[in-house]
């Protein structure tokens, strides 16, 4: 399966939490419908990337990187490559290069949907941000990549001002999404 294809399928498969994220949803399949190369950097105006939320493993904290370019605490994240086979692939590889963590664990996802503005084409393209949640391993430690200026983790409800609400709904949603795994059936 191509990954442009795996994309289609997940984003049509979704269901939006919020009316703003199925506009996204939509906006970005009709993104893969008009242009074959939706999923790599060269795609300009934009194109599709991945972000993950890494967790600890009690989901209490998440592992952010503050972001040379953006000057913020952000997830991990980046750029789909034409090796790569799916977007779960995609935030799983971006996540463990990022963090430096081995043995992560991807949370069924998406978990969200997010669109801003970035320095790929001057003077402006869009990431069409696909975003999932990973769990750590219980005693992982992180090491900074030459990706970061500096890789933290913080308590999912205490993230700085020095981030934005996509972060901040991402991290709450893969808490939520690894507690509702955790608890017990019946």
């Amino acid at each position: 399966m191509s990954l442009h294809r795996d994309a289609v399928e997940v984003l049509s498969a979704w269901s939006a939490p919020t009316p703003e994220e199925e506009a996204l949803r939509l906006e970005f399949l009709a993104h893969l419908r008009d242009h074959d190369d939706a999923m790599l950097r060269q795609c300009v105006p934009g194109h599709l990337t991945a972000t993950t939320a890494v967790l600890s493993h009690d989901g209490s904290q998440v592992l952010l990187t503050l972001h040379p370019k953006a000057g913020l605490w952000l997830p991990m994240g980046g750029h789909c490559e034409a090796a790569d086979a799916t977007l779960a692939a995609v935030a799983l590889r971006e996540a463990e290069e990022e963090s430096g963590i081995a043995g992560l664990e991807l949370l069924p996802g998406p978990l969200a949907l997010d669109r801003h503005a970035v320095w790929c084409h001057p003077p402006q393209c869009w990431h069409l941000d696909v975003e999932y949640a990973a769990v750590a391993p219980r005693e992982a430690e992180a090491v900074i990549s030459d990706e970061s200026l500096d890789l933290r983790w913080f308590p999912v409800d205490e993230i700085p001002e020095l981030s934005d609400e996509a972060t901040r709904r991402l991290a709450k949603r893969g808490r939520a999404a690894l507690t509702s795994r955790s608890r017990p059936l019946g």
